[in-house]
């Protein structure tokens, strides 16, 4: 079924018949002109802090543990409790004020990352974990909440949420490394430090987001910024400005939603469709959406974590053929380049487009294998080597999370998108449960046989 670019969010593959910087221009015009950048500076914030505080902690991993616990605990604390979060509190969270949930967020998060500074190495490992499952907790309700608030604000504000979600990974793992390698401060001073960023988010919700919206939503009992009337011309006024675009050929903008798009999440479920909606409907809708989509991406995360928490803390060479000059220094260091690689292949869906989502997939399973036969074996000559091997892992890891979901947008009937979209998106969180478990498991039994053919590099670290 082909749709317009306009009508699906998306943009054609440059050098494609259909597409022209022509083409580019007026639909970024139109994007450009409808952006409150106020809205925009606020969402892309909300999305950087809800979630730079995961990839601090995952970074700061190994220094919370040290080298006798597996870093997957810390990824296990730092996932399930999000995860739970996000099945449970749609059920009530409504009922909890966007202003009180804020602060509720804030004093979570900032709290966690309190406890877990304060908590000396030489104390239990379990009182840091209960500080890193406050901080996860936080981050899950933060990710419900304010995407509901998109509601309110339009597409461009759910751009801005993507957009920041997207930075925090790279900004998270950079800042960690710079303020523990490059600046030298200790592991607790970094900490400290991240604890005051959620801060930010009051700033941005009680000075930088215009309240107009969420006041006029007090005054209606449930009705988006326009009448419908109103919307629906604008709606038919955006698409008309592309009738011209040809329908082929398109590649997936998932922070810029056509009119479309945004309309099927502002419009209401008509009660006729209330059987389409129903339990067993959604469940068989599911099980559609397993093979084609879900399993290359759980397959993904699954493999990509299992070598974040469980082989890369064993990927060691000895410091005078490194840059570095303690060995807890490389596995921070790894996760700065995963996340330099996912954040390009995410950014980079408007101009790549990959359509086969089981070929990343598979050859991320495969890097799982080079790298797990590398800790055996050490066959690896330069750690530089493993540098390029870890990136090209945050390429592929990036590259199928954000085609996956363009496929959807592409292939799935727009009645049936935001379930699917939703849905879908299950098998991230379950990936990374999966790997917790496994990275548990490997990490204890590298290092082993590490130190057993008379590598002990591993037992060499100690927590920061």
């Amino acid at each position: 079924m082909n749709r317009s670019p306009s009508s699906s969010g998306l943009l054609p593959l440059p050098g494609a018949p259909s597409s022209s910087w022509a083409l580019y221009r007026a639909r970024l015009s139109s994007l450009l002109q409808s952006v409150d950048t106020a809205v925009f500076i606020a969402f892309w914030l909300f999305g950087l802090i809800n979630n730079v505080l995961y990839v601090i902690i995952l970074s700061a991993a190994q220094d919370l543990v040290g080298n006798g616990i597996p870093k997957g605990v810390v990824l296990l604390a730092d996932v399930m409790p999000s995860f739970l979060t996000k099945l449970v509190a749609p059920y009530f969270i409504h009922r909890i004020p966007y202003a009180t949930r804020i602060f509720i967020f804030v004093a979570l998060s900032s709290a966690g990352m309190l406890l877990i500074a304060f908590t000396p190495p030489s104390r239990s490992v379990a009182v840091k974990l209960i500080g890193v499952v406050l901080s996860s907790i936080s981050s899950g309700g933060g990710e419900l909440s304010f995407l509901g608030l998109t509601h309110y604000y339009g597409h461009m504000s759910l751009a801005a949420w993507g957009s920041g979600t997207g930075g925090a990974g790279l900004i998270g793992s950079l800042l960690y490394v710079m303020l523990t390698d490059w600046i030298g401060l200790s592991v607790k001073t970094s900490l400290l430090a991240s604890a005051f960023l959620p801060i930010i988010m009051l700033v941005s919700f009680f000075l930088i987001l215009p309240h107009g919206p969420l006041r006029a939503s007090a005054r209606k009992t449930y009705e988006p910024i326009a009448n419908r009337d109103s919307f629906q011309e604008e709606r038919e006024g955006a698409e008309n400005n592309f009738d011209d675009i040809p329908t082929s050929t398109a590649s997936s903008s998932l922070l810029a939603p056509g009119p479309a798009v945004a309309a099927t999440a502002y419009s209401s479920h008509p009660t006729e469709d209330a059987q389409k909606d129903s339990l067993a409907a959604k469940i068989q809708r599911s099980k559609s959406l397993f093979f084609p989509y879900m399993l290359p991406l759980l397959l993904v995360y699954i493999a990509e974590y299992t070598i974040n928490q469980g082989v890369s803390p064993t990927l060691l060479f000895p410091l005078d053929s490194s840059p570095f000059a303690e060995f807890r220094s490389f596995y921070p260091f790894y996760g700065f380049l995963y996340q330099v690689g996912v954040f390009i292949s995410r950014s980079s869906i408007a101009f790549i487009r990959i359509h086969h989502l089981y070929l990343p997939s598979l050859l991320q399973v495969a890097n799982l294998v080079l790298l797990t036969l590398h800790a055996l074996l050490n066959f690896i000559p330069s750690v530089y080597i493993v540098f390029v091997i870890i990136f090209w892992e945050g390429l592929l890891g990036g590259c199928v999370y954000v085609n996956t979901f363009a496929e959807i947008m592409e292939h799935v009937p727009a009645e049936d998108r935001e379930f699917s979209l939703g849905a879908t998106s299950v098998s991230d969180s379950g990936g990374i449960c999966v790997a917790s478990f496994l990275s548990m498991a490997m990490e204890i039994w590298l290092c082993n046989w590490q130190v057993d053919h008379g590598r002990d590099w591993c037992r060499r670290i100690k927590a920061g």
